[in-house]
């Protein structure tokens, strides 16, 4: 009893300074990023401006978008201006860089428990160092983009529902729930928790012996399942009217209607075009294959193309007979469900695999990553001694190795100040916030410019907004100008990157009366 209770304290101080650890580097690694950001994404202007909405139109934010994200962005936003009465346009930024940054720190708890069970506390410590310094997963912390809040509450539910299964803790599927309706919040993909939690609890209740509970604590853990999805999901599905995501009714109508193209990110109310023409016969054809490549290259490029063979050697070890039953079914249904709606996504939504969609699926399949590399460093230690003739294999110093050589190929890239290919956005953004009126309408090819100009911006593509006073174009070269029949001035000419002083320029241009 006593040696049981010492092992107990001995893995609990283990696990702490693991995390710890982990908790300390993603924390470095987050500061450096947000303090040296050049410029946010696109779909960051999008957040700030709706969690700057949200004090005056509260109900048109959340029947608009998923209001999670903009809200924790609003919080925060307030919880800082109780310390100072300026708020400026980078105390918002900062506030929304900040709440990324937590939800990160925060999801390495449950990421670890979860490759904890999966495959042990060592593995599990080296599989999330190495997701937080792939530097791809990295930005997104200090971005202002929903993955790493998303990627939270999906790590919650699912290390709930993987330690209710596994050890029979039917209490654990109410929190499962509760996990996945608020993750609907901030992504409505978050309902796959509850899905996955749904087709175990059936499977358990018709295998002929149920999984270490009885049939009725399966019941009850079913009706906690719903019960806690439900809690903050049905408030929120009630206010917008609507119970299914829209791109799945987008999904389901491509199949029989023409219908709108639709954009990733992006807050659409209506996406089904009013005047569409019903043809029964006709199915859309979606080019499957393409979307896997894609698939396949956007997880490469996210694991940096190194640890991409490490993590299908892992899973095909772990999955093929050395996983319990439980790990084997979870993952498995994990995978090709992820992989499934990035397929839909591409054939019937937008063209296209951004690498943020593939970031869950790498999260919650890391832990495999150092499972490869183990197998990797066997095969490696045996063929060298036996090239040289000895007996003696030494596999942890090739796992050793090949851990290094990964970290060092991420560094470079991972210390790139976010938005550095774009500084000139900054320049030219400054020039119009000091050389405009407040109330100046500028169209934009990029939301970005307006926003740090802190001017109301119009974007454009091919027609130029007739309530403009400025445009603002980028050009390819010194020779290309503005391609619109308008009496315009120019007024401002700079690099889109400075660092390069070639490539593309932006102009900025004051229309005339």
């Amino acid at each position: 009893m006593v040696v049981n209770k010492a092992a107990k304290r001995l893995v609990e101080k283990r696990d702490f300074i693991h995390i710890t650890i982990l908790l300390l580097i993603a924390l470095g690694i987050g500061i450096y990023l947000i303090t040296t950001t050049v410029l946010i994404a696109k779909d960051g202007v999008f957040y700030i401006e709706r969690a700057q909405k949200f004090s005056s139109d509260p109900i048109g934010i959340i029947k608009v978008h998923p209001p999670g994200y903009p809200f924790l962005i609003f919080i925060a936003h307030k919880s800082v201006t109780l310390f100072s009465n300026r708020a400026s346009l980078q105390t918002w930024i900062y506030s929304a860089q900040s709440v990324t940054l937590l939800c990160r720190l925060l999801a390495i708890i449950p990421l670890y428990f979860i490759g904890k069970l999966l495959v042990g506390s060592r593995k599990s410590f080296c599989a999330v160092l190495i997701l937080m310094i792939l530097p791809h997963s990295a930005k997104y912390c200090g971005e202002v983009l929903r993955e790493w809040p998303y990627i939270l509450f999906l790590a919650g539910g699912f290390l709930f529902l993987l330690w209710g299964a596994k050890h029979g803790k039917w209490w654990a599927f109410g929190l499962v729930g509760l996990c996945a309706g608020l993750g609907y919040l901030i992504r409505h993909e978050s309902t796959q928790i509850v899905v996955y939690g749904l087709i175990w609890l059936t499977l358990c209740m018709f295998r002929p012996k149920p999984c270490c509970v009885s049939r009725w604590k399966i019941l009850i853990a079913l009706a906690l399942l719903l019960i806690g999805f439900a809690i903050p999901a049905v408030p929120y599905m009630k206010c917008t009217g609507q119970s299914i995501n829209p791109k799945v009714k987008y999904i389901m109508k491509s199949f029989s209607f023409h219908t709108l193209p639709d954009r990733t990110d992006a807050p659409k109310v209506n996406i089904v075009a009013p005047n569409f023409n019903y043809n029964a016969a006709e199915v859309v054809s979606p080019n499957v294959l393409e979307a896997l490549s894609e698939i396949f290259k956007t997880i490469g490029e996210n694991l940096m193309w190194f640890f991409m063979l490490p993590l299908v050697i892992g899973l095909y070890y772990r999955l093929r007979g050395n996983a319990k039953f439980e790990e084997q079914f979870l993952i498995t249904v994990f995978v090709l469900a992820n992989v499934t709606m990035m397929v839909l996504q591409h054939c019937y939504c937008t063209p296209g695999i951004s690498r943020r969609w593939s970031l869950s699926l790498i999260a919650l399949t890391i832990f495999y990553v150092p499972v490869g590399l183990q197998v990797l460093g066997d095969w490696l230690s045996s063929r060298f001694y036996k090239s040289q003739g000895e007996n003696k294999e030494n596999p942890q110093l090739w796992f050793f190795i090949l851990l290094v050589v990964g970290v060092a190929i991420c560094l470079p890239k991972l210390f790139r100040p976010i938005g550095i290919d774009k500084n000139g956005y900054k320049k030219a953004s400054k020039w119009l916030n000091e050389n405009t009126v407040e109330d100046a309408i500028v169209a934009v090819p990029d939301k970005r410019i307006s926003f740090y100009a802190e001017r109301k911006g119009l974007i454009y593509d091919k027609k130029v907004p007739k309530r403009a006073k400025y445009i603002v174009e980028i050009v390819k070269d010194e020779n290309e100008r503005l391609r619109f029949a308008m009496a315009v001035q120019e007024k401002y000419s700079g690099w889109v990157d400075k660092r390069k002083e070639r490539g593309k320029r932006l102009v900025i241009y004051k229309v005339m009366q």
